[in-house]
């Protein structure tokens, strides 16, 4: 199993992006859209953490992306949060997880076609590995379930500082 970096997050967003694409099916039954929302909180939550907490503070040279890939997540975590409290019979439960399925999609297009060739030119094969060597150490305690809201601004502040 390779432990680059990039390699790994394209793993989740391609686990995620499996997801999207049962939940929209025109045959996927109510309980199971349900079923796939709290799949994607899970995975995404994780995903946000390790990617919050080792990956963007590892690439300073591409602040303004990793501001803008701050701001995605913000936008996802509180999605995800108000999805957490919801069920398939809440009238805005299918609305809301299409929503997040596409702000997630727009985020994974931009992240792999615009921010990682530059993260890979920026860092380095040995950088990569030795990040996600952190990735997967990060991902045994990374939450999964979402934070509670500002544990977001504290890592940004962090990062900036």
């Amino acid at each position: 199993m390779s432990t680059d970096a990039i390699v790994l997050l394209k793993q989740d967003h391609k686990e995620v992006r499996a997801l999207f694409r049962e939940f929209q099916r025109s045959t996927t039954t109510p309980a199971r859209k349900e079923a796939i929302v709290r799949k994607v909180i899970e995975l995404l939550t994780i995903h946000t953490y390790i990617e919050n907490e080792v990956m963007y503070p590892r690439v300073p040279a591409l602040e303004q992306d990793v501001l803008e890939s701050y701001e995605e997540h913000h936008v996802a975590d509180v999605l995800v949060m108000e999805l957490a409290t919801m069920t398939r019979a809440d009238e805005r439960f299918e609305a809301k997880a299409t929503v997040l399925v596409e702000s997630v999609s727009h985020h994974i297009d931009e992240e792999e076609s615009d921010w990682f060739p530059k993260v890979r030119e920026a860092l380095g094969r040995t950088a990569l590995r030795e990040i996600g060597e952190e990735l997967l150490e990060a991902r045994k305690h990374a939450p999964r379930r979402p934070e509670q809201p500002g544990a977001l601004k504290k890592t940004i502040d962090a990062v900036l500082s």
